[in-house]
């Protein structure tokens, strides 16, 4: 597979690894501070590599702190117990042991740090000394490297209190020196251990953590087997997430880092979304869970639809949740290359245009979104859908003078002003653009009931046409005046208020203090989306 992006590598990695139910998951979530990696008594819960960023404090005076990659991997002999390795649809998940394994490999091949989790109440298991057989014989992934070889560091998780420490001492028997104790449950020796992390790390040198921060993040979403996990790979180059035919393959939201050109972009790979009613148990509301929190920690989201397949009311709804979020979306059309042929109702072969017609009539909420049609088999238009999140992105963050805004404001409303039965005319008070990233437009007029669903929308296609906001979401926030509010605008700040100047009075966006702000932010919309995710 050739690259299409390198993947970044610019801090020191840290590989956590184990069997399965040591507590690898919760030893990262503990670390991180965050629910990073879905944590459940289940065997095989994780099965790609889930990584995050996290500080490192010194505990040495003058020291700075250093950013690691922390990595979790899936438990190592996973599937093989009985009752463990069918799922609801009679899938054979031992399929995914081999690439399981691979990306344990991967992960201790890469680590400059690797932490092998033993259970500390449960002692050394067959199991584990088979992992550490192959350990030591490199036969699980590869420590070599220029001169020297990464040592492995023992981990007795679940150490919950001083009477299981001498449990845990037992570990050492294993031959890889004393281990670590904590526990994930307790937070028993947590500051101690990120003590002996901090100590662990190779030595710090220049560029150590340039590319930590990245330009763009992009939240990779779509129902089961679209081809998100098939994007990251292609992008990657390398297989960076789990591909399989089982579906549900993937269950955390993963975060991938790669370089596009001379921009660091952070790809987040997550679990295929259907219905609540057919969810078969936690880990499903779990993944459920971590796909909306990638959406709402991304930049930009991209939608996969699989060309070969209708567009389904679960696509319809995720188009729903991204609506919601104000995220700019990029609908990507994955496997072009298998619909080739295909006739139309006109009895030509189906083009671009046929299916941008087709997918503006399906996703109404997203019908101001670009559509790039790729295939990851092929390769065909890769690199498309990184280009248009960043021209998205700008747009997002783009800003419109307040003399423009109200200018076409007064427009609008001059050609088409929200309007009662009893003849009431729509006045807006003040208006300016108060954030980016959404678009965030905030108005005080006098009657906010006027600003019905029907007018907000022949709003937005005008702020469309006439603001640089064509491809992103613009939220538009209406409230009323309050009783005895003082008017915000340059002529009060000049003391010159005219309170009954028709339609709309020129305002700096600055003149709204913080408080107006927060006020107006806090009126948010319902997540129908949600509701249709807990219809039975």
């Amino acid at each position: 597979m050739v690259p299409i992006i390198t993947v970044l590598m610019p801090v020191p990695r840290i590989a956590i690894i184990g069997r399965p139910n040591v507590g690898k998951s919760s030893l990262l979530n503990m670390l991180a501070g965050d629910k990073v990696s879905i944590v459940d008594d289940a065997p095989g819960v994780t099965r790609d590599r889930v990584s995050v960023l996290i500080d490192l404090p010194s505990h040495h005076e003058g020291e700075p702190e250093r950013t690691v990659e922390l990595t979790d991997t899936g438990g190592y002999g996973v599937y093989v117990a009985e009752g463990e390795r069918f799922d609801d649809v009679g899938a054979d998940l031992s399929k995914l042991s081999k690439d399981i394994e691979a990306q344990i490999a991967e992960a201790i091949s890469s680590a400059d740090v690797i932490l092998f989790c033993i259970d500390a109440q449960a002692g050394i298991t067959p199991l584990d000394e088979h992992i550490a057989r192959l350990l030591r014989e490199q036969r699980l992934g590869t420590r070599q490297r220029e001169g020297h070889v990464v040592p492995v560091h023992i981990v007795a998780t679940k150490t919950d209190g001083p009477r299981w420490e001498a449990h845990a001492f037992e570990i050492a028997a294993l031959g890889f020196g004393d281990p670590i104790l904590c526990s994930a449950r307790t937070n028993y020796l947590r500051r101690e251990m990120r003590e002996k992390l901090f100590d662990l790390l190779p030595p710090a040198e220049p560029g150590d953590n340039d590319g930590v921060l990245v330009d763009l993040k992009i939240a990779i979403v779509g129902k089961r087997n679209a081809g998100k996990s098939s994007l990251v790979n292609a992008l990657a180059g390398e297989p960076r997430v789990i591909v399989s035919e089982i579906a549900g393959t993937t269950r955390d939201a993963v975060d991938v880092r790669i370089q596009a050109g001379d921009k660091s972009v952070m790809l987040i790979d997550t679990a295929g979304l259907r219905r609540k009613k057919s969810f078969t148990g936690a880990i499903e509301w779990y993944a459920f869970d971590r796909a909306k929190r990638a959406i709402e920690r991304a930049d930009v989201v991209f939608m996969l639809i699989d060309a070969t397949e209708p567009v389904s009311q679960v696509d319809q709804q995720m188009a729903m949740l991204i609506q919601k979020s104000f995220k700019p979306c990029v609908i990507v059309v994955n496997k072009w290359d298998m619909i080739a042929g295909r006739k139309n109702d006109k009895g030509r072969e189906i083009s671009p245009a046929d299916y941008h017609a087709y997918l503006q009539k399906e996703l109404r909420g997203l019908d101001f979104a670009p559509i790039v049609v790729i295939s990851t088999a092929t390769g065909l238009n890769l690199k498309a859908p990184i280009k248009v999140a960043f021209d998205l992105f700008e747009q997002a963050g783009q800003r419109v003078p307040t003399g423009q805004l109200n200018r076409l404001l007064e427009s609008i409303l001059a050609q088409r002003g929200p309007s009662s039965k009893l003849g009431t005319i729509a006045r807006v008070f003040y208006a300016a653009q108060v954030r980016t990233h959404p678009p965030t437009i905030a108005m005080v007029v006098n009657h906010p009931q006027l600003f019905n669903a029907n007018y907000m929308r022949y709003m937005l296609g005008r702020f469309r046409d006439a603001l640089p906001f064509e491809e992103v979401p613009i939220r538009i926030l209406v409230r009323g005046r309050k009783r005895g509010e003082e008017m915000h605008t340059t002529e009060h700040l000049k003391g010159r208020v005219q309170r009954e100047q028709p339609l709309v009075q020129h305002m700096d966006s600055e003149a709204l203090t913080e408080q107006d702000i927060a006020e107006i932010l806090n009126e948010e919309a319902g997540d129908d989306a949600e509701a249709y995710f807990d219809q039975e």
